[in-house]
């Protein structure tokens, strides 16, 4: 992959010796056992030439910090409250164990601020790594097109795999990056492994209780140059390497130019507890609220997305996936819908699980329904279990193309008018509809009216929709079919129960009873 050339200014802000251990991959790291140094930066009232190694000895640039080797166990502290202009660019790893830590000192957040560079935090080539309770922004002149610029962004080029890297507490926002998702990824957090030579890719990287806002154009991206296998045949790269034991949980992201969280190269990658609110505010691509591509076994559960502009959907099967899971998710106020299928450039996908999750006020129109089945089959993939509420929908479920996606025990309920299911392709069975036309060519058993929710439409985030729970006297209370895999417990934590399931996301009893 071209390096683009804002990357080769801060690369060459590498001493000697970085480079060296960079050349050498992760082996070259991890093996120093020397006392660890705490370094202070203020970049208000520091000195370049003081020794750094106390808050009154501080440093006043990040071009003091970047022409230091870090070692492990090492500690770069800014001082909080204040602004540090340019781009943070560390040398040196560290490890598992004695990581090196990038964090603030004395009172708030210290502020560094990228001023349009490439990104305003850069950890090229390097592992080992805290980043911590810091703000970020990084605003500069409106971008070209494909000019990437960052929040924070990790790079491996030609590096093997890169392992810990723990991207925490941090305030990041107001990044003006182009309309580019690859491969020149722009956005608030970015994690891409990159370089055409060496097979490269990441381990053991959490991402976790962030703040995300106004930031183009995705929000949290994880990305691969290194995607080609037998699911992904015309993938970049000259093979396939994993993004393992990767967590993306409880980040807030809010007013987005594109796509949400996005796990490209996944193997089981867990993404729970985020709140995405305001999506897709300013691409001309097509964009989803959080999604994997080219991944295996990814979840994604406990999430709360919302307020995509139309066409964005709120999530996405996507291609080159095998049984992904989504669960115990709720999308409301989304412009596009909740769920979209499009196993694209020639990718193949299977086995995904759709189960347990709540749809408000979603609301598909044109050629998009609250689900749409798009580009292509995803054999083994099943949508069970989901409560869909939403009134104001013209398309309830949009199909076309090949299509054995199997629909049971959901709830539908459409606008009064009549919302419309238009999917001849996929088999529906025990399920309840109320305001919907059509039902697909294998309809039966289903039923017909009201689910008598104890308060629909009024939930305001993922924590407070116990008015989708079912009123005493509802006909979808036991009237569902075992599905298997059946999963833990219901959208409200209630247990499973091998018989007599009800039809929806609720498996307690009836409300009253």
């Amino acid at each position: 992959m071209r390096k683009p050339s804002r990357i080769r200014a801060l690369a060459g802000m590498t001493a000697t010796i970085g480079l060296v251990l960079a050349a050498a991959g992760p082996a070259a790291a991890g093996t120093d056992s020397a006392a660890a140094t705490t370094y202070y930066v203020d970049c208000s009232a520091g000195s370049d030439t003081a020794a750094g190694t106390s808050a009154a000895t501080a440093w006043q640039s990040l071009a003091r910090v970047n022409s230091v080797q870090l070692r492990p166990g090492d500690t770069v502290r800014l001082r909080g409250g204040v602004t540090c202009a340019g781009t943070l660019a560390p040398q040196g790893s560290g490890t598992s164990a004695r990581p090196v830590t990038l964090a603030s000192y004395g009172h708030g957040k210290a502020k560094i601020d990228g001023q349009g560079a490439t990104a305003a935090v850069f950890l090229h080539n390097v592992q080992g790594y805290v980043l911590c309770n810091l703000d970020v922004s990084n605003t500069g002149p409106a971008p070209t097109p494909g000019q990437q610029r960052t929040g924070v962004y990790v790079l491996l080029e030609d590096y093997g795999t890169g392992s810990h890297y723990r991207l925490q507490n941090l305030n990041v926002h107001d990044v003006n990056g182009s309309d580019s998702r690859y491969p020149t990824p722009s956005g608030g957090i970015v994690v891409e492994a990159g370089g055409s030579t060496v097979p490269t890719g990441f381990d053991d990287v959490r991402i976790t209780s962030n703040t995300v806002n106004h930031v183009d154009r995705t929000g949290i991206a994880l990305v691969s140059s290194w995607q080609r296998r037998a699911n992904n045949p015309t993938g970049p790269g000259t093979s396939f390497v994993p993004l393992t034991r990767v967590v993306v949980r409880a980040n807030t992201l809010t007013d987005l130019g594109g796509d949400g969280i996005l796990v490209f190269n996944g193997k089981a990658p867990l993404v729970e507890r985020n709140v995405i609110n305001g999506y897709n505010e300013r691409s001309a691509d097509y964009n989803v609220g959080a999604y994997p591509w080219n991944s295996d076994d990814a979840v994604f559960q406990y999430n709360d997305v919302s307020h995509g502009v139309s066409p964005a959907m709120a999530f996405d099967f996507e291609g080159g996936n095998q049984n992904p899971v989504y669960q115990y998710n709720f999308s409301h106020d989304n412009g596009g819908g909740a769920l979209f299928s499009c196993p694209s450039q020639g990718t193949n996908s299977s086995g995904g699980i759709y189960r347990y999750n709540i749809s408000q006020n979603d609301v598909g129109a044109g050629y998009l329904g609250v689900i749409t089945l798009l580009c292509g089959d995803e054999p083994g993939s099943q949508i069970y279990n989901n409560t869909f509420y939403d009134p104001t929908t013209p398309n309830m479920v949009m199909a076309s193309g090949a299509s054995t996606f199997r629909f049971t025990n959901n709830i539908f309920v459409g606008r009064p008018g009549g919302s419309v299911l238009n999917d001849p392709l996929s088999t529906y069975s025990y399920n309840d509809y109320q305001n919907v036309t059509g039902a697909g060519p294998a309809a039966t058993p289903a039923l017909q009216g009201n689910p008598l929710f104890v308060a629909p439409g009024n939930a305001t985030s993922i924590n407070n929709a116990t008015g989708y729970e079912l009123a005493a006297g509802s006909p979808a209370l036991g009237s569902g079919t075992p599905v298997a895999p059946s999963g833990a417990h219901d959208y409200f934590g209630n247990p499973v129960p091998s018989a007599g399931l009800n039809v929806g996301a609720y498996q307690g009893a009836g409300s009253g009873s």
